[in-house]
């Protein structure tokens, strides 16, 4: 519900201000009355007039949603009421947006909702994972338990996300780091022996003319370089978000060899650790499955599970559902198997977990062991063209 910012009397000469959460400005009025004051004037909120134009709270961060959930979990788990502990929130925490979000929260559970029904009108700022984990854990009267839960599973995907982007780290920097010394060999180096190689009778090798042709074509059409940057940049944004360029890269990522592991294993890891999760808050399972879906990056991964999902909510087992789509580790499918024979299904999620984490830990360490090789090659294929294409001409020049 929207909130209002009032002015009114009390004891008909004190003047207080403060904020309401109603339906509409005639139910505010309604409100501030009944709490033994006279309105002067009522006006919706600033912050909430400029969280309808953003369309929301603003998205948070990985690492301001564990800041978020880890503090208000303390606080709950140390038996403070939920009010106090968001009071206490809007006043000490590290961030502004986190300090604002308490407030806004803050202001709404005062007005009468539920803490989960405040975060279910924002869904593009909680996602909807978190938003049904904490449905769930209010419902069952364990939402300390359960923002427990949600803080390990945010957790885990930072230490993953960061795992990932430190392995690639290494092969861009060394990619742009070609890029440049290709440039400066092109624009400086080669023109600067241009007069020594006319001198010469002899017909310059082909690698060596390519290399000064496309020095003399960067020096005359040297806005190329910021146009092929943007053009490189226009083609990686709609590759990951124009639905159809998006299905064929994700295609085409599942047959590169280890880039593929590395895929797979990361979205498989991500959707059963919230299986795992919601199952173990007493969600549903066809729900839990739905929530898991949530997290799959890749489309044709995605694409399969939720097929699986609707198989499950007509009356297949998890196990045999995910054994449909063909695209599931088969260690993996026997551990959600003997999950549900034994009626042990939530314990045999966590070893899930476990094990996915284990086998990515291990595809992670091997990607960057071999990245490292690879680039080496890189680095020297590049060093060995450029240094054939300036010393040939040399070695001619002394064959003579």
């Amino acid at each position: 519900m929207p909130i209002f910012s009032y002015r009114a009397l009390k004891s008909g000469k004190e003047i207080v201000k403060g904020e309401v959460t109603a339906a509409n400005l005639k139910d505010a009025r309604e409100v501030i009355r009944k709490m033994g004051l006279v309105p002067t004037k009522i006006t919706e909120s600033i912050s909430e007039l400029k969280n309808k134009k953003k369309g929301g709270l603003g998205r948070l961060s990985l690492s301001e949603k564990i800041d978020f959930i880890s503090t208000l979990q303390i606080l709950l788990t140390s038996g403070i009421p939920a009010v106090e502990s968001l009071m206490f929130m809007e006043q000490e925490a590290s961030t502004k947006k986190i300090r604002d979000l308490s407030k806004h929260i803050k202001t709404q559970v005062m007005g009468g909702s539920t803490f989960a029904d405040v975060l279910a009108r924002y869904p593009d700022t909680f996602g909807y994972i978190f938003i049904g984990l904490v449905k769930a854990g209010e419902e069952s009267g364990e939402l300390e338990k359960t923002l427990g839960r949600i803080r390990e599973l945010l957790t885990k995907q930072q230490n993953t996300k960061t795992k990932v982007i430190g392995t690639l780290l290494y092969p861009v920097f060394v990619i742009c780091l070609a890029f440049v010394i290709i440039l400066i060999m092109l624009l400086f180096v080669f023109p600067a022996f241009k007069g020594m190689f006319e001198q010469q009778e002899k017909k310059l090798p082909w690698i060596t003319e390519v290399m000064m042709n496309g020095g003399d074509f960067l020096k005359e059409y040297w806005y190329t370089i910021p146009i092929f940057l943007l053009a490189f940049i226009a083609f990686c944004y709609i590759t990951f978000n124009w639905r159809p360029a998006r299905e064929v890269f994700d295609k085409f990522v599942l047959k590169v060899p280890l880039v593929q592991n590395l895929v797979m294993y990361s979205n498989y890891s991500n959707f059963m650790s919230v299986l795992s999760v919601s199952y173990d808050a007493g969600i549903p399972v066809v729900d839990c499955l739905h929530l898991g879906v949530v997290t799959i990056t890749n489309s044709l991964i995605h694409s399969k599970l939720t097929t699986a999902v609707t198989k499950v909510s007509q009356g297949l087992q998890v196990s045999q559902a995910l054994k449909a789509t063909k695209i599931m580790p088969k260690m993996l499918l026997f551990m959600v198997a003997t999950g549900e024979q034994t009626g042990r299904l939530g314990e045999m999620l966590e070893r899930v977990v476990v094990f996915l984490d284990r086998t990515l830990d291990n595809i992670i360490d091997t990607m960057t062991k071999m990245i490292e090789p690879i680039m080496l090659l890189v680095i020297g294929a590049i060093v060995l063209v450029m240094a054939l294409a300036l010393y040939l001409p040399l070695f001619q020049s002394y064959m003579q």
